[in-house]
C-alpha cells in the first residue's frame, strides 16, 4: 500500500476512530498524525462534503483518503475535477470491531456455535451491551498491544478477499 505525503483519514464510526487514534497516538501505524490533514481522523462519509471541506484548499500533491468502514458496498465518488489527485483505500473492519473484542476474550469457537451476529454475541454472551461505544472500545483495549494482537489474530482467521485491506495493513509492525 502506497501513501501520499497528505492522507485524509476517514473513520465511519466512533469505534474505529477510537482504534485508529490509539494506534496513532501509540505509533503503531504506518502514518503519522503529523501527514493527516488538519491533524486529525475525519468523520466525513459523503465525497462531495469531503471534497467541499478538504480539498479546495489546492493540495500540490495527491492525496491518499484511507476510508476505514464496514461496508464494502459504500462509494466514495469524487468528482471529476479532483479524481486525478485523489488515491481512495478502503480499510474493511466488517464485523471487525466485534470480532477484536471477542478474539481477545477467547471465545471464537463459541461465537461460530452460536451462530449470532458479532455485535449479538458480544452483547448476549459476553455482557458488553456497548461494544461499539467510544467509551467502552477505548476502556477495553486500554493496552494498545492487546488491539495489535487482537488484530492480527482477527485477520489469521478471517477470508479477506484478494486485494482488500484490512486494520493489519495499516501497522507498521506484525506480531507473531
Amino acid at each position: 500500500m502506497e501513501l501520499s505525503r497528505y492522507i485524509a483519514c476517514i473513520c465511519e464510526g466512533a469505534a474505529e476512530q477510537v482504534i485508529i487514534e490509539k494506534l496513532l497516538d501509540a505509533d503503531k501505524l504506518i502514518f503519522w498524525r503529523t501527514q493527516l490533514l488538519e491533524e486529525k481522523i475525519i468523520r466525513c462519509r459523503s465525497a462531495k462534503s469531503f471534497e467541499e471541506r478538504y480539498l479546495r484548499k489546492g493540495f500540490a500533491e495527491k492525496i491518499t483518503v484511507l476510508r476505514i468502514l464496514d461496508s464494502r458496498k459504500e462509494r466514495f465518488k469524487l468528482s471529476k475535477a479532483y479524481e486525478h489527485k485523489v488515491n481512495v483505500i478502503n480499510i474493511i473492519t466488517a464485523p471487525e470491531v466485534e470480532m477484536l473484542v471477542i478474539l481477545h476474550e477467547k471465545k471464537y469457537k463459541d461465537f461460530k456455535k452460536s451462530r449470532k451476529k458479532p455485535s449479538e454475541f458480544c452483547k448476549e454472551n459476553l455482557h458488553y451491551p456497548n461494544v461499539k461505544s467510544t467509551a467502552f472500545v477505548h476502556s477495553y483495549f486500554d493496552d494498545v498491544d492487546t488491539l495489535v494482537r487482537s488484530i492480527t489474530y482477527y485477520r489469521r482467521i478471517s477470508n479477506i478477499p484478494k486485494g482488500e485491506y484490512s486494520l493489519l495493513d495499516l501497522l507498521t509492525t506484525i506480531p507473531n
